[in-house]
Order: structure tokens, then C-alpha cells, then sequence
């Protein structure tokens, strides 16, 4: 099989690789129709986020396709369409993962558009309802609402769990497209001042794959008993946090990751997302946001539309 593997100068290369074997007892092989890109992608790229032992040097942590292979007593049988979460190798024409990370594809989504939910919907899901356990009424802030973890974070926070939804964003026109997609209020990080929003509309819950040194400030708007979940630093690693407050409002500062759990917690976390979540896709109550769809071979260039920070959702690549 093809697969986009990353040469010494970390430019990709759509080259021969061997075929994914099943060795495990509830493997399943895939034949992968579409994946998508996410941020960790092009981390992985630059040289900065390796993926779990065990799984293929090449980038991809969500696909959608067609089962090749199944075992004979399990949830799947060959034929059956799928979509998967990964800890790597997506970017490519199959991939073998464990029968627990895969959920059949929402009625009436296409492979394209449901590579797009493993995820950032399972980080989402991870996030709000385990780790923040959010509860309805409460207000849930997002720094980074137009991106497709921002889409994902917005749809759930308002139409699952029934939050307040507060956004930063990039645009005043990405402002009007989350609130399209159900945020509240949104702040433009270039003309608006954050700390003053959030102090406006303290948060309970908060989703922050961005730090950066506002953070700090940021964090001291909380609620009593808010939750500060950190996913990265995309701004950077450095802020100054007064400790003070973390026992005065009670508050909780937690890093989170997906990628680096074990696949029995992951599978927990998708059975979650598809008891709570697939009604509301297969109703259409909402769905992922695609920006665009490109073909494998462009991989590059998806790689660049989240580089200028230009999508508004997802950047899916058709195999």
C-alpha cells in the first residue's frame, strides 16, 4: 500500500510502505477512504509530537472507511463503514486499530465528512463531559472557536450539555460563524479585550489549546469551582497564575490529553460520544464543519491552510 511519509526534510512522500497487519485479537483493518488534519499533525511533522509506540510513523489520528479485515465474534464485519480513531497512520490507503476505536458511520454521512469526528468530537466529548464535567446552565469558554476542536468544543457545549458559549476568535467574521454553529459571545483576539469578556461572562469550564502568557489572566476570571483544561501552547508555554486563586475560587488547572491514552480509554470515551453524541448527527441537529476537501496527494497544502490559520473547521484529505 501508499502511505504520506515524511522525509529528512519533512517534506511528505506518497511512497510503497507495507501493507498494516492485524495482530492483535480484536484488530480491525480498515481501507481508508478519507482522513483528516488536525493541529498534532503538524507537530508530528515538524519533528515535536511522535506517536505512540505501536502504531506507523506517518501522521493521521482519524480516518473513515471501508472494514477489510474483522475478528469473527466482533462489533464489525468486513464491508461494514467505519470511522476510527487513531494514535497514527491515517495518511494512507489502510490502517489496522483496535475494534474499540472505530464507530460505524453516522446515517447518512459520507467518508469524507465523517473523518472529520473521531477526533476532534472525542476530544470534545473528553474534555467537556469527563474532565470538565460541565453541567447545564453553566458558561464554557473555547480560545480558538473557528478551528475544528473550536466547531466540535461549540456544537456540544451548547446542543448536548446546554452551556453558555463563549468563543475567541480570529475574525469578526469567524465570530458570526461561531455563533452560527452556537456560541453566545465572541471575542476577536485582535481587537477585543478577552480578559474584560470573560470577567463579563466568567466561565465554569474552560478549553484552551492556545496559553500563551494571557492565560494567567485569563484564568483568574473563573467561577468558583471553574475548570481550566489546557490541551497546548500554541502562543506559548509561559504565564503567571496567582495560586492564591486556586484555593480561594476552588478552581482546577488540569493538562488533558487524547493521543496518549490507552486504547480501552478511548474506546470508553467513543461509546460515550456515540450514546450522547450520534443522535444528534444522524438527526442533523449539527455535524463537523469541512472547510475543505483535498485529495492525499495535497497533503501539503493542507498542512498549510492550518499553518495561516485560514479554516474555519476541518481540512479533510480523500484517499
Amino acid at each position: 500500500m501508499k502511505a504520506m511519509c515524511i522525509d529528512e526534510k519533512k517534506d511528505f512522500v506518497w511512497q510503497d510502505v507495507p501493507d498494516p497487519v492485524c495482530h492483535g485479537e480484536f484488530d480491525v483493518k480498515l481501507k481508508v477512504e478519507a482522513c483528516a488534519v488536525n493541529r498534532a499533525d503538524l507537530m508530528q511533522r515538524a519533528g515535536i509530537y511522535a506517536p505512540p509506540e505501536g502504531w506507523p510513523l506517518w501522521p493521521g489520528l482519524e480516518c473513515a472507511g471501508v472494514v477489510l479485515e474483522a475478528p469473527a465474534n466482533g462489533r464489525f464485519k468486513p464491508g461494514d463503514r467505519v470511522c476510527a480513531l487513531l494514535g497514527g497512520g491515517g495518511y494512507a490507503e489502510q490502517v489496522v486499530v483496535p475494534e474499540g476505536m472505530c464507530l460505524p458511520l453516522p446515517k447518512g454521512f459520507e467518508s469524507w465528512e465523517a473523518a472529520g469526528i473521531p477526533e476532534v468530537y472525542a476530544t470534545a466529548y473528553l474534555n467537556l463531559k469527563i474532565v470538565g464535567e460541565i453541567k447545564k446552565g453553566e458558561t464554557f469558554f473555547i480560545n480558538g472557536g473557528e478551528g475544528g476542536l473550536g466547531v466540535a468544543c461549540i456544537q456540544l457545549a451548547k446542543h448536548v450539555f446546554g452551556a453558555k458559549v463563549v468563543a475567541q476568535v480570529a475574525s469578526d467574521a469567524n465570530g458570526e460563524f461561531c455563533k452560527s454553529v452556537g456560541a453566545d459571545v465572541v471575542s476577536n483576539r485582535f481587537t477585543d479585550d478577552l480578559v474584560a469578556t470573560l470577567k463579563a461572562n466568567p466561565p465554569d469550564v474552560a478549553i484552551d489549546p492556545v496559553g500563551g502568557k494571557l492565560m494567567g489572566p485569563c484564568f483568574a476570571t473563573m467561577n468558583m469551582l471553574g475548570r481550566w483544561i489546557s490541551l497546548a501552547s500554541m502562543a506559548g508555554s509561559e504565564t503567571t497564575i496567582d495560586v492564591n486563586l486556586l484555593w480561594r475560587k476552588n478552581l482546577r488547572l488540569i493538562g488533558s490529553t487524547l493521543r496518549r491514552r490507552l486504547p480501552e480509554e478511548k474506546a470508553l470515551i467513543l461509546a460515550g460520544l456515540a450514546r450522547d453524541v450520534w443522535p444528534a448527527f444522524e438527526a442533523r441537529k449539527f455535524a463537523p464543519y469541512i472547510h475543505k476537501v483535498l485529495p492525499i496527494i495535497e497533503a501539503t497544502e493542507a498542512h498549510a491552510i492550518l499553518e495561516r490559520g485560514e479554516n474555519r473547521g476541518k481540512v479533510v484529505l480523500k484517499v
